[in-house]
């Protein structure tokens, strides 16, 4: 079951990694073709969404570290967060360059008003986005996922600049057809307002891939307390496996523990030593978002005797 929750989810935030590309590049084109230099802006606000997204599902993109422990060993794979860092700069730099360029149209004191595609376009931007959210709230809110607040934040701003977008890029064209200079104006103060949104997104995710590692290496320094957490539960015998990934935007992390329980005991006590495991690791460590716990019946191998081999007619070891 949570192995088909992961999944789901999983679709849901490839579905919105793709849909936010594709959108970007449509409306990168169209405002390149139109002249509206907010539409482009916006284009660029939507990539950054995208980059963000693509930034936690991609190990090598410095978005997810994977943790492997068996027993007491625990080693460490670490994704470098370089690309990340330049992917962040690289909007951030594009934000800026957006910014001048308003203010260079602004300053010639003769703006060329966006033609219609970019009302079509953001038009039709803002249902693709309002769809794929949908689709992700409602199955984010089913799984009871906590990546359902980044979101909602990352939608609600799209939200801002596409309304901003359509707001002054019909003011503009307004302005052009009644003759109202002032008006003309408005697609480039747009593009103002949207690269600092820009520049905002492309700022927090230089600090978190720069600093956001930093307070959470710690919480890998618990290990052993997982470790000690999931052997004080009645029933398991050894730790198998215990696997820690991170999802940095939550600043969570979910835990895959595999235990050995003794092979002699019922599916129904196995399932419910798994669900103590679950609760009391949810329980006691506040950042932990999912514990996925898997039972093994223990077996200890040569030269030491089986469960398996014991007989019923065994003599009993205490007296009676």
């Amino acid at each position: 079951m949570n192995n088909e929750r992961l999944s789901q989810t999983a679709t849901a935030v490839w579905v919105g990694i793709i849909s936010d590309f594709t959108v970007a590049i449509g409306k990168g084109i169209a405002g390149y073709l139109s002249g509206s230099r907010s539409l482009m802006g916006d284009a660029l606000h939507s990539a950054t969404n995208a980059v963000a997204l693509l930034a936690e599902r991609l190990p090598w993109f410095g978005g997810q570290r994977l943790f492997k422990g068996s027993g007491t060993k625990a080693s460490e794979q670490q994704a470098s967060p370089l690309v990340s860092i330049l992917f962040s700069v690289l909007l951030f730099m594009g934000g800026i360059q957006i910014a001048v360029s308003a203010l260079m149209d602004i300053s010639s004191g003769a703006p060329e008003a966006p033609g219609r595609l970019a009302l079509i376009a953001v038009l039709i931007s803002l249902g693709v986005n309002e769809a794929v959210f949908q689709y992700q709230y409602r199955l984010f809110k089913k799984n009871d996922d906590r990546r359902l607040q980044i979101h909602s934040e990352n939608h609600r701003f799209g939200l801002y600049s596409s309304f901003t977008v359509l707001i002054g890029a019909f003011l503009a064209m307004a302005g052009a057809y009644f003759g109202i200079q002032a008006l003309i104006y408005m697609d480039s103060v747009a593009a103002l307002i949207i690269s600092g949104l820009v520049l905002r997104k492309g700022y927090i995710l230089i600090v978190r891939s720069v600093y956001g590692s930093l307070p959470e290496e710690s919480r890998y320094e618990k290990s052993a307390d997982y470790l000690d957490t999931i052997q004080r539960v009645h029933g398991v015998i050894t730790i198998e496996e215990l696997k820690i990934q991170e999802h940095r935007q939550l600043r969570r992390v979910s835990l895959d523990v595999k235990v050995s329980v003794n092979p002699r005991i019922t599916v129904f006590e196995a399932h419910e030593i798994a669900d103590r495991i679950r609760k009391l690791l949810l329980h006691r460590f506040i950042h932990v978002s999912d514990a996925n716990v898997s039972v093994v019946p223990y077996e200890p191998g040569y030269p030491y005797k089986s469960n398996f081999d014991l007989m019923d007619n065994d003599p009993p070891t205490l007296p009676q």
